[in-house]
């Protein structure tokens, strides 16, 4: 099952939900339920998966043409907190070293035990599907990362989304404690279009993930690949998130990219991003400058 988060009038928001057979709003069967944070919350009560608490619901909630999911949406889930984990690809560990004047720390943490698992943004950072992702103005060297993205709630994996990092790597390259700075900056991140749940994902490790970037309306940039190409599950990821961490009750965690363009390529203001992950959805954001 597939859920997404409507605009409605006022600061209304609602809980909308495709079982593949209908689309469904799930506030007007409480008004409570506003968001995918509402639903893991009361599956995590009720002990049971959140596909099992929405799917009773269907009965007394009001149906909604397919047509609303193409306007009106919001970011997915509000997460506390972002996370991501780098180097989980054996591109990505190429192009890092690349960028850096330092690579062999790089090198060192593609093979290493402890993955690299770092903050990416606040809610105020973070932007839905159709809103604009930024690049940095001291930036000249800007890229989009496209990642299968964990929604996680009190650490526990309870749906996944599409997710993109969009980063600065000539700061990062320059010295990588610049990391921070060329991570964390407004609309650093986007998230959507929507969360699916595991049931409905099947195996994270074997999906398409394709990337598209547009430019005057002309394609700069297309390649695919699959997550079967991550070192690291899922579930690894959020066990070391959690380790030793108070977890706020929901979050988001990206787990890498494996799409990289080319070192002569940045990321312009004017561009479009266009994310598709098998099985999850498609991500599109324009790009501005912040």
């Amino acid at each position: 099952m597939r859920y997404y988060q409507l605009a409605a009038e006022g600061a209304v928001r609602r809980l909308v939900v495709d079982d593949g057979d209908g689309v469904y709003d799930l506030t007007s069967t409480h008004p409570g339920l506003t968001g995918f944070r509402d639903l893991a919350g009361a599956a995590s009560l009720a002990g049971e998966p959140v596909d099992d608490i929405a799917r009773r619901r269907l009965a007394g909630a009001e149906q909604l043409p397919r047509g609303d999911l193409a306007s009106d949406l919001l970011c997915p889930v509000r997460a506390d907190e972002v996370w991501a984990a780098g180097v989980t690809y054996e591109i990505s560990e190429k192009a890092r070293e690349q960028e850096s004047s330092m690579a062999e720390i790089y090198m060192n943490v593609y093979d290493a035990e402890r993955p690299e698992i770092f903050f990416k943004a606040t809610p105020s950072r973070t932007v839905g599907p159709g809103e604009a992702v930024g690049v940095r103005g001291d930036s000249d060297w800007n890229a989009p990362e496209p990642e299968l993205a964990v929604v996680l709630h009190h650490g526990e994996i309870v749906g996944y989304t599409v997710g993109n990092d969009v980063s600065s790597r000539d700061i990062e390259g320059e010295n990588p404690l610049y990391l921070p700075q060329a991570k964390i900056y407004d609309r650093c991140c986007s998230v959507g279009p929507c969360v699916v749940s595991p049931a409905s994902v099947g195996d994270p490790a074997d999906l398409v993930m394709s990337m598209e970037i547009l430019r005057d309306g002309e394609t700069v940039f297309s390649d695919s690949t699959s997550t079967a190409r991550m070192v690291r599950s899922p579930e690894e990821l959020a066990t070391y998130y959690r380790d030793h961490n108070s977890v706020p009750e929901t979050a988001v965690l990206m787990t890498g990219t494996g799409l990289v363009p080319p070192e002569e390529f940045s990321l312009t203001a004017g561009d479009e991003v266009r994310i598709d992950i098998e099985n999850v959805g498609t991500l599109v954001n324009p790009v501005v400058s912040v």
